[in-house]
């Protein structure tokens, strides 16, 4: 992999060239990782003439361990660790590029907070700051297939961990019991840890976007709708699903799933290189603005995944972009209706052109309306 990594940076320099920068400070620990392989907590990495050094807070490999999978920086890197306990790697970072004779930094001014932005203009004051911008977030879009195999992987943990809970009595449990279980699974079969915190809803609750499960139990004829994902060797995916709990749904409750599900596969079917953002996002929307549940929509269909839960790019109504290909992305249209209940169902998929198959669907679990 240390290609890989190498091809990335290089990636990165021709890029800061470009805006006059021959050096450059990356923060935000995502990128981070991305850059070198790993992100030892409050590491960063600059990309100098030549060289290009990780810089660690002190005192050494050993008690810092690396976030979250205990893999290591590539090997073709530089690692030096800040002597002692203090000191802001970003401030001795820029210190060492003016040392190399730099004179511009390219930082990521939004991910530096005010207080380190400062800190480092205070020790380096001849040194230009420039704006990096979200340049390592662009080139993070599209994944390789060794990336896709990470998401892959994660996926098929979280379908499982699904899948096995839906076997267990679930009448009387709590939602953040569920969701505990869920979480516990995902360790068991192999994730680092959840993707982000997982959603249960009953009820009520259900089909909320983002709802923090509550000491609800499930009952009789409830709506159950559940979101989760794993992550694994720090790349996260996310599924969600919607099932009836106990008896046979209510023609309320199949008439909205069916609503919901026909938005998401219009959503999921316009997933080809080149199709607009906005455009994927349109299609599915449409779907429910037509049936009359236009207001109150969640303000995106989908978003990116990777080694972040919520990346570039967001399918929504004023997203600006054309999708590529072997970029991985979420499709999660839902109806929520207060004092109801609802619906959500979301997949993560990964762009493929017609001639591969079209999208690949690598949340597999099924979508029939399931009485549990």
């Amino acid at each position: 992999m240390s290609e890989v990594y190498a091809a990335r940076r290089e990636r990165l320099r021709e890029r800061c060239a470009a805006g006059g920068s021959a050096t450059a400070l990356v923060s935000r620990p995502a990128n981070v990782r991305y850059l070198a392989g790993a992100a030892p907590r409050g590491a960063v990495l600059l990309l100098g003439r030549g060289t290009d050094l990780l810089v660690c807070p002190g005192p050494g490999p050993a008690p810092l361990g690396v976030d979250p999978d205990d893999e290591r920086p590539d090997e073709a890197l530089r690692v030096q660790y800040l002597p002692g306990t203090g000191g802001d790697p970003a401030v001795a970072a820029a210190d060492l590029a003016a040392g190399q004779g730099a004179d511009s930094l390219a930082v990521e001014e939004h991910h530096l907070t005010v207080a380190r932005h400062r800190s480092i203009r205070s020790v380096v004051p001849r040194l230009r700051l420039a704006e990096l911008g979200s340049a390592v977030e662009q080139l993070r879009v599209i994944k390789d297939e060794e990336e896709i195999s990470c998401l892959r992987i994660g996926a098929e943990i979280a379908d499982q961990a699904l899948s096995e809970l839906l076997e267990s009595i679930l009448v009387g449990r709590t939602e953040r019991h569920l969701a505990l279980e869920l979480e516990r699974r995902l360790v068991d079969h192999g994730a680092d840890g959840p993707a982000f915190a997982t959603s249960v809803g009953t009820g009520p609750n259900s089909g909320r976007r983002g709802h923090r499960p509550t000491d609800r139990r499930v009952d009789e004829g409830d709506f159950l709708s559940v979101c989760l994902g794993a992550t694994y060797r720090g790349y996260r995916s996310e599924i969600g699903r919607t099932f009836v709990i106990g008896t046979s749904p209510a023609d309320w409750q199949i008439e909205l799933y069916d609503l919901v599900f026909a938005a998401q596969r219009a959503g999921r079917e316009a997933l080809v290189p080149g199709a607009e953002y906005r455009d994927v996002d349109r299609v599915a929307r449409q779907v429910l603005d037509s049936a009359g549940y236009g207001h109150g929509l969640p303000p995106l269909t989908g978003h990116g995944v990777g080694l972040e839960i919520d990346e570039d790019p967001q399918l929504a109504p004023a997203a600006m972009g054309k999708l590529d290909a072997c970029v991985p992305v979420t499709v999660e249209p839902g109806v929520h209706l207060p004092g109801r209940g609802g619906v959500r169902i979301d997949d993560t998929l990964v762009v493929r052109p017609e001639a591969d198959g079209g999208p690949e669907l690598l949340t597999i679990t099924t979508k029939e309306l399931l009485a549990l």
